[in-house]
């Protein structure tokens, strides 16, 4: 089938909002707000903290509320190893840095929860066509561009204009297949320079400020997102409209995507349901067509897929349910990883095949899903328990983490204490209060109102029997503001 895309950008004062919608579906969002804008890509100047031997790494501080964290893998060592013997393993981290060094670093990753963000020595500048590598001299191709004629002829062009720089490695990005090397040469030299120019920068800035930042999203979202599926992009906003099409007549004259100013009434989003779309992206459960459903859980460690049969029963034998429910499951999981941008390790628990063709099919359909995902993605065998290991690239934060924050009441644990548990803890906490202060004229039960009216309830006769055994009087008494596992018990 033939894909169609769409490319939505909305447009507020306090952030910008792009969702890619393929033949009328939306598979990805990206939220980027004024107040915590994501820093990967941003170049810093920095500052080692710590090193630290036993993890083989460093904490670096790059003027951020958390130092960054840059493990030994992500230092460049390619001149020393180049220079070395090739038996010889990579050099140690205290070997590499030392406290108080500087550096020039890039974010790779960006804080997330309790961990700052991940830095790389290995600084890369992309454009729209390359990913210039000023400290190294590789020169790298992308795996999409098949045609081996094509491949050859942009890494022979790209190494003639590099040489001639005198420094350099790159990536050709996709978008440069059949671009002709006058253009290629444009963007190496203009990539070139701009690196010159911010080494000249940092040599006078002092440790903790930024080199070089990234691109805003809407601006990103022509050089990252446009490909040759992409038939429009549309831009809600007059002033970003015009940004955008400045950018793309300077650095993407050949953009294959129409550029197009939305003016009607009604909100782009709303035209086209995608604020519906990502409320349900924040649901843990996600249906599916057949009467089947997925539940998704994600936690700081991974994130795992239930997939559930549900309603639907089939036509045929159970084994074909279940691998008609596998089979959807997976375009489904494909979708949802894109949307929620749900990244690390992911274990996918699908329903139990007793073939080992129908494994392999749906191995096979969620491997060409994900094919369109723009994260790195790399799929393991299904287990002998039926589980599918998998891990795709995380650079920013998830959906959820984006929207929404840890609830206060059950500190993200998902569930709350019923209120049997919570009057059978504040009988507990009564019998010691009444030991502690066995001359108190009365106890004092302040609770939610929820639990309150169980005590006066099917805990009555309870509590009643409790007064006596105590011989002190029990008062109950309704606190609004409490959670329903809040309490306190007062002597008086």
């Amino acid at each position: 089938m033939t894909i169609s895309e769409e490319i939505l950008v909305n447009i507020t004062p306090q952030e910008t909002r792009v969702a890619i919608v393929e033949n009328g579906a939306l598979q990805e969002v990206c939220i980027e707000r004024q107040g915590s804008r994501g820093i990967v890509g941003n170049i810093y100047k920095g500052q080692v903290n710590r090193v630290l031997p036993g993890m083989e790494a460093a904490f670096v501080d790059i003027g951020l509320e958390k130092a960054g964290f840059l493990h030994v893998s992500d230092i460049d060592t390619e001149d020393t190893i180049a220079d070395a013997d090739l038996n010889t393993q990579r050099p140690v981290i205290r070997e590499l840095l030392r406290e108080g060094e500087t550096l020039l670093v890039q974010v790779v990753k960006d804080p997330i929860g309790t961990k700052g963000a991940r830095l790389t020595t290995s600084i890369s500048v992309p454009s729209r066509y390359l990913v210039y590598l000023p400290n190294s001299t590789m020169i790298g191709i992308s795996v999409k561009i098949e045609d081996e004629d094509e491949r050859e002829r942009l890494r022979s062009s790209l190494a003639e204009r590099l040489i001639e720089n005198h420094k350099g490695g790159c990536i050709v990005r996709t978008a440069a297949e059949g671009v002709d090397e006058e253009e290629l040469h444009r963007d190496i030299d203009f990539l070139c320079m701009l690196w010159g120019s911010l080494v000249e920068f940092a040599q006078d800035m002092k440790p903790g400020n930024m080199v070089h930042e990234d691109l805003p999203l809407s601006i990103r979202t022509l050089r990252d997102m446009v490909g040759k599926e992409t038939s429009l992009v549309k831009v809600d906003s007059r002033g970003t409209y015009q940004k955008m099409a400045k950018f793309a007549q300077r650095y993407i004259p050949d953009l294959p995507a129409q550029l197009e100013h939305y003016s009607g009434e009604r909100p782009l989003f709303d035209l086209h349901n995608i604020d519906d779309e990502i409320q349900r992206a924040l649901a843990r459960q996600v249906s599916l067509k057949s009467g089947g459903y997925l539940i998704i859980d994600q936690t700081e460690a991974m994130t795992t897929i239930d997939i559930n049969t549900g309603a639907f029963v089939g036509h045929q034998n159970l084994e074909e349910t279940i691998f008609k429910t596998n089979m959807e499951a997976s375009l489904a999981i494909a979708r949802q990883l894109r949307l929620r941008n749900l990244g690390g390790i992911i274990i996918i628990d699908y329903i139990d095949m007793e073939r080992e063709e129908h494994k392999r099919q749906v191995l096979k359909a969620l491997e060409k899903y994900l094919d369109k995902d723009h994260a790195k993605t790399q799929v393991c065998e299904v287990s002998p328990l039926g589980l599918v290991e998998m891990t795709r690239k995380r650079t920013r934060e998830s959906l959820e983490h984006v929207l929404c924050e840890t609830c206060l009441t059950c500190h993200g644990r998902g569930s709350h204490k019923t209120t049997e548990t919570v009057c059978c803890e504040i009988f507990r906490e009564i019998l010691s209060e009444a030991r502690i202060y066995d001359e108190a004229q009365l106890l004092l039960v302040m609770a939610n109102q929820d639990v309150i009216d169980r005590l006066l309830d099917e805990e009555a006769a309870s509590l009643a029997e409790l007064e006596t055994f105590i011989e002190i009087p029990v008062k109950l008494q309704v606190e609004a503001h409490y959670s329903q596992e809040s309490y306190d018990v007062v002597p008086v």
